[in-house]
């Protein structure tokens, strides 16, 4: 992420207030085009939706060239307002409603991935237009070593296993109103290790190539995942970007030489957003229990939840700074909490900082992905954090802060008399 000096950053802080979730627009604009100037142009990047999914973030990834991979109703919309439309976007997920499928062929998605041999079906009874594709998501046999978070080689409600689709040949020559045009597959994200992508790119395009045989059907688009990872914790090292490229832009050379006709896709979230976030809060109180010493913040899991370190038995630490006294040794111990009640919200754990006063600020950096859009706003009603983007120098709010009145307005109170008690019957 580029360099903001502290003392932007804290004006930032009190004009859009905190919580705050601050991205770096330009830092994302460099990220991608270093990331699209080395890439094989044989294949297209998508942007996964889901990693952030403000409307802003995906308009500018998608004006620097990228597709928006998205998986909901909200998220087509999203794709359409950021101005991506037909062949820039591909719908998938393992739960899609009739909504949302007759949504993707009224409104000209150009892929959808199907999931379930029951999913086909029920795009087929729609009878979308020819511009609709249609793609199965596979799971494949073997798994991936070397994600975080594996996705395929074992019982799981992604995709249509392997050793099935390869004696249903008939059920996909069956359809009458879809063609089965390529396939999909991702094995694992979070991945850090650059032997591991490249592994998987030549696995899931070998596996593509058999099942468009044995299946008898065109090979028009392989969507060869991503799951490219960034370090959080202690022990982790970035990835080799240019490993993993390398070793991707061989291996789709090869495959595209035997089938020049295939459109390759890869989708990342993560990879391109992850490091352009920081997460902003403010000390409300620091306290002393029992010889450890505590901030309790105005935010915490309820807006980052992936700072708790979700799937690690041991408690894991994001990067976090005081935005203050950087001139000062970093000489005690703090836990830093958020607001909530309950012991699980703790943004980080007996980590090393200069001492923090009540109204210091506090950043937990590399926040870009699965802020809040994996979190519980809602818990305690604290409800959804503004969010800040940076382009050019000047900060844009691209997401007010809920309101009390925003939280409370889909409610729907029920009538004085029909909450009044009971009257009992007289003895």
């Amino acid at each position: 992420m580029t360099s903001l000096p502290d003392h932007d950053v804290a004006e930032l802080a009190d004009r859009f207030g905190t919580p705050l979730y601050l991205y770096d627009g330009d830092a994302l604009r460099e990220r991608y085009e270093r990331l699209r100037e080395r890439l094989h142009p044989g294949v297209d990047i998508f942007y996964s939706a889901k990693a952030n999914p403000n409307v802003s973030v995906c308009a500018l990834l998608h004006s620097l060239g990228a597709g928006l991979e998205i998986s909901s109703l909200a998220e087509l919309v999203t794709a359409e307002r950021a101005g991506a439309t037909g062949p820039d976007v591909i719908f998938l997920g393992p739960g899609k409603s009739t909504e949302e499928l007759r949504a993707c062929c009224e409104r000209g998605v150009g892929t959808i991935v199907c999931e379930s041999f029951a999913e086909l079906a029920a795009v087929d009874e729609l009878r979308p237009p020819a511009t609709v594709k249609v793609m199965l998501r596979v799971n494949p046999e073997s798994e991936s070593a070397g994600s975080r978070l594996a996705m395929g080689g074992k019982p799981r409600q992604f995709g249509v296993d392997e050793e099935i689709l390869r004696s249903s040949r008939d059920a996909v020559s069956a359809l009458r109103h879809i063609r089965v045009t390529g396939f999909h597959a991702y094995l694992g994200t979070r991945i850090l290790d650059a032997t591991t992508i490249v592994r998987n790119t030549g696995t899931i395009l070998e596996l593509a190539e058999s099942l468009a045989e044995l299946l008898d059907i065109p090979l028009e688009t392989v969507d060869i995942g991503g799951g490219w990872g960034v370090p959080y914790f202690d022990g982790e090292d970035d990835l080799d970007a240019d490993a993993a490229i390398e070793g991707i832009n061989a291996a789709v050379e090869s495959f595209l030489d035997r089938n020049p006709a295939t459109r390759v896709i890869t989708e990342l979230g993560r990879y391109l957003v992850g490091w352009a976030g920081r997460y902003i809060v403010r000390a409300r109180y620091v306290k002393e229990s029992k010889g450890e010493w505590f901030v309790i913040a105005d935010g915490g899991t309820n807006h980052h939840m992936a700072a708790v370190g979700i799937g690690s038995f041991v408690k894991r630490n994001f990067p976090i700074r005081a935005l203050a006294g950087q001139d000062s040794p970093a000489d005690r111990v703090y836990t830093v909490t958020g607001p909530l009640c309950t012991p699980n919200d703790v943004v980080a754990k007996r980590v090393w900082l200069p001492e923090v006063h009540p109204g210091d600020l506090l950043e937990v950096a590399r926040s870009g992905a699965y802020g809040p859009s994996a979190s519980p706003v809602m818990f305690l009603s604290h409800g959804h954090p503004a969010e800040v983007l940076l382009l050019g120098g000047t900060a844009h709010l691209v997401r007010s802060r809920d309101t009390v009145e925003d939280l409370l307005r889909p409610q729907h109170l029920v009538p004085a008399e029909l909450r009044a008690p009971a009257t009992l019957p007289a003895h």
